[in-house]
């Protein structure tokens, strides 16, 4: 194995992270997040990225916990890393090569159709090797639009070609700087160390379900208030104007509007606590909600023209709902001014 993998696997009692970079990951607000739900016996998060709320709840594991992931590649990682931790590792260690960054990405974005379309079959199925390679390529990458199959190179006849745009892959070099040394943080020097670390994220992730398709399937009665008392952490892509740029390989600039209308028509059920993340002024008019404004830290938050993805860091907000907890100290990370 090589020891190009870049993270520091977590210690016992220590705080668990995605090994994978994700705009828009809300680690620094997690622990505020869970003061505002408390200790509910049913949690559902609708948009699954980096999980970074469901890896932080204080608590750990507790009652029923429901992801949803509309891109295949997302839910693939969690399944499998939860199922065969081992192999995920295995297929992650890997030196940070082009050619291979290349390769990998038109592999895999040939895989996405049959992949997604057997996730959403069958609630037991995942595939090792393409999670692994997947979260190998996502550390490596320069900015968005890994896997996203938008660009003009693909494989014919066993050879990476220029062709029509939107056909294909974006081929673009490695990332040369500190952060692109594999899979992240700072480096493990043992093929050990990275199989600790994913089998402790496997441990905390045991019983969680995670699911593939539209985020409304898991928003409806069943999953939610039908088990009791839900929290439902809402994270949607921002709105299309609100863009530093192309940042999702699935995307929609209108599903922030979607989940706007269904928070506001839910959020009085004393059953629900739910939080929606957004950026300041993004969604307006949700009576008896308070808002939390929190300050992003570097990295995909400064990505953007003439700096708009800086700006934008400083509006992050989290709306929660009527019946969600009050806060009971400060809950301002960074505040913005």
């Amino acid at each position: 194995m090589s020891s190009a993998m870049s993270m520091t696997p977590p210690q016992q009692g220590t705080e668990l992270r995605a090994p994978f970079p994700w705009f828009g990951g809300k680690s620094r607000v997690s622990m505020h997040v869970w003061q505002r739900f408390g200790d509910v016996p049913n949690y559902v998060e609708p948009f699954a990225g980096s999980l970074a709320v469901l890896l932080g709840r204080p608590s750990g594991w507790r009652g029923i916990e429901t992801v949803n992931g509309k891109d295949g590649f997302i839910a693939n990682f969690w399944r499998a890393l939860a199922a065969d931790p081992e192999g995920v590792a295995s297929a992650a260690d890997w030196p940070v090569n082009e050619c291979d960054q290349h390769a990998r990405h038109v592999w895999l974005v040939a895989q996405r159709e049959t992949l997604t379309a057997r996730l959403e079959g069958d609630p037991l199925y995942y595939d090792a090797r393409i999670a692994g390679w997947w979260v190998w390529g996502l550390s490596v990458w320069i900015g968005g639009g890994w896997c996203s199959g938008q660009g003009p190179w693909s494989v014919q006849d066993g050879q990476l070609v220029l062709g029509d745009a939107g056909q294909g892959v974006q081929r673009r070099r490695v990332h040369l700087g500190h952060a692109g040394q594999g899979v992240q943080r700072q480096r493990v020097h043992d093929e050990d160390g990275l199989v600790t670390w994913m089998r402790a994220l496997a441990s905390r992730l045991r019983r969680v379900r995670v699911c593939c398709g539209d985020w409304t399937r898991v928003c409806g009665p069943t999953p939610t208030v039908r088990q009791g008392l839900t929290a439902v952490f809402l994270d949607p892509p921002y709105s299309g104007d609100e863009r530093a740029g192309a940042i999702y390989a699935l995307d929609s600039g209108t599903v922030a509007g979607d989940v706007w209308e269904w928070a506001r028509e839910h959020g009085d059920d004393p059953l629900l606590r739910i939080a929606l993340c957004g950026y300041q002024g993004e969604h307006a008019d949700l009576p008896g909600w308070t808002a939390q404004r929190w300050k992003a830290s570097g990295g995909y938050s400064g990505q953007g023209g003439q700096g708009r993805g800086r700006v934008n860091a400083t509006r992050e907000t989290i709306w929660y709902s009527p019946h969600c907890l009050s806060a009971h100290q400060p809950t301002l990370l960074d505040t913005a001014p």
